[in-house]
């Protein structure tokens, strides 16, 4: 691969990446009805609103699940599989291994992104526990309705909240049955923007 082709490609996932994930971040949103009028939430719907409102017809919302923005996701991944096969002069495959290695990826980055906010979520406690920054209050309302099933099961105890630690658990596990799911399909982890 020439160097105008690799940085050709680098560009190329970058940007399927970047507009991946505020796909998805607008997803988990719409999932945890984050506050709609934090400026982080009006720029992801003013980014997204271009794709997902003509999607929206198609695949409406139910209730929190806002399939428009998932079959997106879904299509942007594999828009990123096929161009990184293109690039890298590697033969096109079928559609629906495609659209499996597509869903594994959007699965695998959805997982990484709550992996990432309760990381930061915890830093953050520790550092500025009284903080009202947007972003804060946005990372709050994505990772509640994963944490609040979890305290339920384990509560605190003498203070110290341990649910965080369950958690990570299961995300290490989903981490590790994405990758197995990825390799049994044939996926090679550097087509997946998410995995």
């Amino acid at each position: 691969m020439s160097a105008m082709n690799e940085i050709f490609a680098y560009l190329v996932q970058t940007a399927l990446s970047l507009y991946l994930l505020v796909m998805l971040l607008r997803f988990l949103f719409h999932f945890a009805r984050a506050d709609f009028y934090n400026p982080i939430s009006q720029f992801v719907v003013r980014a997204t609103n271009p794709l997902v409102r003509p999607t929206r017809r198609l695949f409406p919302a139910f209730g929190r699940f806002d399939s428009a923005s998932l079959v997106l996701a879904v299509v942007l991944q594999a828009l990123g599989i096929v161009t990184l096969l293109l690039l890298h002069g590697a033969g096109l495959v079928g559609p629906t291994l495609i659209v499996a290695w597509s869903v594994i990826g959007v699965l695998g980055l959805l997982v990484n992104i709550y992996f990432f906010a309760l990381l930061a979520m915890i830093i953050i406690s520790w550092v500025a526990p009284t903080s009202r920054h947007p972003a804060l209050l946005l990372l709050w309302q994505i990772t509640e309705p994963v944490m609040a099933p979890v305290r339920r099961i384990l509560p605190p105890m003498g203070g110290l909240d341990f649910s965080p630690i369950l958690v990570f658990i299961l995300i290490n596990v989903l981490q590790i049955a994405l990758r197995h799911m990825a390799a049994g399909v044939g996926l090679h982890p550097a087509l997946v923007m998410g995995v």
